[in-house]
């Protein structure tokens, strides 16, 4: 017997049992961008590994350490999509999006990196996206969160979570931070740990996001960028704080908050939840304004933010929400003649009822065992279909659901029973 392959470590299948969660979160954002009158947007997985070197950054986790890269058949080299923000800049560049333009898009795929996988945390995972060009002002940074904190109204997790905001101003203003920030850290070496030694002359930004204990105090007391912040940028990220109060948007801000990617400028922002150990990030984002440039055309501001969909839904676990529902209906068929004519009335009944979910039993079976399937579909009734009801033009209908006795009825008025039960 031949040995079973399984699937790759931190790439997982997701059952049936599962994905309702999945289609619930990913209903529920698609009607919201729909409310909002962002546009979706369709990218492909595999890029160009310049793309991601470019706007991440060389000198990153995710570049040095995590990205799926391979050489093609062409000798090209190519990787596995971390992150949606690079491709989607990238498509819109590409096909003429930015030129004196605004874009409000959105998009939802799978994401792939070579990180230790534990919970919320996977080789293959998945982010719903949005991202947006050609605005400046901190209207826009306002509308993102007010979206995004929308989203997690909408999911019923808002009391899960808590948003933290920050500012990183613009690239004058974060080299006159980092020459402090390196000055500072080099005056601390025997403090640092190789991680931080290594990105000292790098990225030194990023040790202010280490997960080091030993560390914390260090990091504590550095230089913050804040206060090198000029007039304007300070005037922006007080319009965006001035937004979320007008709207009641409670926040913190975290002058520790600098994210992960090269790309961030201005405002930065993060939706946290202490629910789910240390994968506390549930949505992330906010403004890069030099991206557009970085990867080959004229300036343009834009910004945006990612969502997790694993980690949402691991939140609505925690919550035991089942938001999923059964067909309405299962139709239990006993003969010959009544799988013949079963088939035939579901479809017809399909074709009646617009959104009717009825699941036909197949393959046989006994009375009992298809009653179990019926329970187990997590249909609202059971429609029963037997020789008798064929002769009297009949059928049977048990709920699964509630108490109620079972009754028979001429075939004609199974659609408006069907049409009272969706209503």
């Amino acid at each position: 017997m031949a040995k079973t392959i399984q699937a790759i470590r931190g790439m997982n299948d997701i059952l049936p049992t599962i994905t309702p969660r999945w289609q619930f979160v990913e209903q529920i954002f698609r009607n919201l961008m729909q409310s909002y009158g962002y546009g979706e947007i369709r990218l492909p997985i595999v890029e160009k590994t310049e793309l991601f070197k470019r706007s991440i950054g060389e000198v990153t986790d995710i570049v040095e350490k995590e990205m799926y890269t391979f050489e093609d058949r062409n000798g090209d080299s190519l990787t596995l999509r971390p992150e949606g923000t690079a491709g989607c800049v990238r498509a819109c560049i590409e096909n003429g999006l930015l030129h004196n333009q605004t874009q409000r898009l959105w998009y939802v795929g799978p994401m792939f990196r070579h990180e230790r996988p534990q919970k919320g945390r996977y080789r293959q995972f998945h982010q719903l996206g949005v991202e947006v060009f050609g605005f400046a002002g901190p209207d826009i940074d306002a509308e993102l969160i007010m979206l995004s904190a929308r989203l997690l109204k909408n999911l019923g997790l808002a009391e899960l979570v808590k948003l933290e905001i920050n500012t990183l101003g613009v690239s004058e203003e974060r080299q006159a931070h980092r020459e402090q920030l390196i000055a500072y850290f080099e005056q601390n070496m025997e403090l640092l740990d190789e991680d931080a030694k290594r990105r000292l002359h790098s990225n030194p930004l990023r040790i202010l996001d280490t997960k080091n204990p030993a560390m914390q105090e260090l990091v504590e007391n550095a230089p913050q960028l804040f206060d090198f912040l000029g007039e304007e940028s300070k005037a922006h990220f007080k319009g965006v704080c001035d937004y979320l109060e007008s709207v009641g948007i409670g926040y913190h801000v975290n002058h520790r908050l600098v994210r992960g990617l090269d790309y961030y400028s201005k405002t930065v922002f993060e939706w946290v939840t202490d629910h789910l150990g240390a994968q506390g990030t549930v949505c992330a984002g906010g403004r890069f304004d030099a991206l557009i440039e970085q990867l080959g055309s004229k300036p343009s501001p834009a910004a945006g933010f990612a969502v997790g969909i694993e980690r949402m839904v691991a939140l609505l676990e925690e919550l035991s929400e089942s938001p999923a529902e059964g067909p309405h209906a299962y139709l239990l068929l006993a003969g010959e003649t009544a799988m013949q004519q079963g088939l035939a009335m579901a479809e017809s009944l399909r074709d009646q009822i617009s959104g009717l979910g009825i699941v036909v039993n197949c393959g046989g079976g006994s009375f009992k065992s298809q009653m179990k399937k019926a329970d187990k579909s997590g249909a609202r009734l059971a429609l029963i279909l037997g020789e008798d009801e064929i002769e009297k033009q009949s059928i049977t209908i048990k709920n699964l659901r509630e108490d109620k006795p079972q009754q028979t009825v001429p075939q004609s008025e199974i659609d408006s029973i069907l049409r009272d039960l969706m209503a």
